[in-house]
């Protein structure tokens, strides 16, 4: 009996749903985003990259199964790249001087990055090529 007690009593605890709290929420993540565009020239670049990837994929009118690649891509690009952003914030306050496991974190985090953004520019090439080539003939 005392446990299902603890339990309800953990339950109460709990914030109940605010929209205050919601729309704090969501500036500390526009915030984020803004940290990003000012600190990080990746993103900027990649950013620029998507609106052109949009672009031309309204030109070549690809398919509904090709925008959700496309999109599915270049948001796992600007997720990685965020959370890079926020490990190299973490590892500059926790390790202000050099460290090899710091630089081992920042190198894995940026490894990460370019993984994704390989496999962005595969799935890019592969609808966009064909298309490309159509017009070309």
């Amino acid at each position: 009996m005392e446990e299902h007690q603890v339990h309800n009593h953990n339950l109460s605890e709990k914030k109940r749903f605010s929209i205050v709290a919601q729309a704090k929420s969501f500036s500390f993540a526009f915030r984020g985003l803004k940290l990003i565009m000012r600190t990080q020239h990746n993103f900027c670049v990649q950013i620029c990259i998507a609106i052109m990837v949009i672009i031309f994929g309204f030109l070549l009118k690809i398919s509904e199964i090709e925008w959700l690649f496309l999109i599915l891509s270049t948001g796992i690009v600007i997720m990685a790249e965020s959370f890079n952003t926020a490990f190299e914030f973490d590892i500059d306050l926790t390790s202000p001087t050099y460290h090899p496991y710091a630089k081992d974190t920042k190198d894995v985090a940026a490894g990460a990055v370019l993984i994704s953004v390989i496999t962005a520019v595969i799935v890019g090439l592969i609808i966009f090529i064909p298309r490309i080539i159509d017009i070309l003939k």
